[in-house]
């Protein structure tokens, strides 16, 4: 719940003074002491708080969960295990979760004719696929219109051309490739609006857990691509609806 959602129930009388004022003392973040929940992050930036579940004691994840609930906030976690899941959904109601992507969610999915714009997300093979994921379903909690184009990598560049209409009609495109990560050159190569490069960890020994995969992408010769970090379908997926989102505005001007 919002600083202007508080304030509208305020008017309404559906809370009194006394638990608006308790709501708003603790804004701007919620000190939980081993967490800081940034609660006015979506105000600021158009996106809520997003919880990265590896690595986090269960205790700590749990007492997240809750606080983002009782809140009112939308609920979004990456790297959650099916473990975690299981403990969550004990005490959170309504969450569900996604095997492939890892993801944790909680909030009323949207009807295809309310996500704008086009983002595609291209993956070079099928082991790509979970990064990809993360990044396409990032974009569509966030209100993205998202359009898959999977195993597409440049072993067999006739599959890719076969999709061009869809990948060069997107405001951006997600290019997921490991191995040597040459795809993103190929898409930018091919389309007129921004490519983000998301290297992955897949591949035989010498890719070097996607290392080599980064640095092809960093080092591509097409223009008009940025490159994530290796693995990092969550950061590609938030730039990826943030120009989506700059391009849907412009068109509406």
């Amino acid at each position: 719940m919002d600083t202007r959602a508080v304030l509208e129930k305020l008017k309404s009388g559906e809370i009194s003074v006394d638990e608006a004022e308790g709501y708003l003392r603790r804004q701007p973040f919620d000190d939980m002491g081993f967490a800081k929940l940034d609660t006015h992050r979506e105000i600021r930036t158009g996106f809520p708080e997003v919880v990265f579940c590896e690595g986090k004691p269960d205790i700590y994840l749990i007492k997240i969960f809750e606080r983002l609930e009782e809140d009112g906030q939308p609920i979004f976690a990456t790297r959650a295990t099916i473990r975690q899941y299981e403990l969550l959904k004990a005490f959170v109601q309504g969450l569900e979760y996604d095997r492939v992507s890892r993801i944790i969610s909680r909030r009323k999915r949207e009807e295809a004719s309310e996500l704008i714009g086009q983002v595609t997300v291209v993956s070079g093979g099928t082991a790509d696929i979970p990064v990809a994921e993360e990044a396409a379903q990032t974009a569509e909690f966030f209100g993205t219109k998202v359009e898959r184009v999977y195993d597409v990598g440049v072993s067999g560049l006739h599959r890719l051309l076969s999709t061009l209409d869809t990948v060069q009609n997107a405001n951006c495109v997600i290019a997921v490739a490991g191995m040597e990560g040459a795809l993103a050159s190929v898409v930018g190569g091919l389309v007129k609006n921004p490519v983000i490069a998301v290297p992955t960890s897949v591949g035989y020994g010498a890719s070097m857990n996607g290392l080599s995969a980064l640095l092809t992408m960093i080092n591509s010769c097409a223009n008009g691509i940025a490159v994530v970090n290796i693995d990092n379908g969550y950061g590609a997926g938030y730039i990826a609806t943030q120009i989506n989102r700059l391009a849907v505005r412009n068109s509406a001007k």
